[in-house]
């Protein structure tokens, strides 16, 4: 057995949530205007799969035409302005769940459900 000490550092690379989505054109339309993503990514025909992103942020959609929403978050983004951020969840007909509120744990926060009922938690550090 090898021990902790003499193993090499593992470095990470990119992690991107996958979200399941009802109607991919309707969603990617939905996070472009919201969050000013770009889609750089798209495989199928009908597509199937995109790949949204927008700087270090990058948010893959599937359609899965049968998703149902769960009552967990399934992705985290951090942002300059969760007040703005909300404002702009709110046009694109997002369901906020959580509302903005300042935590103690160091954020500026809330929680949206997307058009597919997807759980989003939104952070601004302060």
């Amino acid at each position: 057995m090898t021990s902790p000490t003499s193993t090499p550092a593992l470095v990470l690379g990119r992690v991107a949530p996958t979200l399941p989505v009802r109607d991919i054109v309707r969603a990617c339309q939905a996070y472009r205007a919201a969050f000013g993503f770009e889609t750089v990514f798209e495989n199928g025909d009908p597509v199937g799969f995109a790949i949204l992103r927008k700087d270090a942020a990058e948010l893959h959609l599937t359609l899965q035409k049968d998703t149902r929403p769960v009552a967990f978050n399934r992705a985290h983004i951090l942002v300059s302005d969760a007040d703005e951020a909300c404002r702009r969840c709110v046009a694109q007909g997002f369901r906020i769940i959580k509302s903005v509120q300042d935590k103690e744990y160091g954020l500026r926060a809330f929680v949206f459900a997307d058009l597919d009922g997807n759980r989003i938690d939104v952070g601004q550090v302060i």
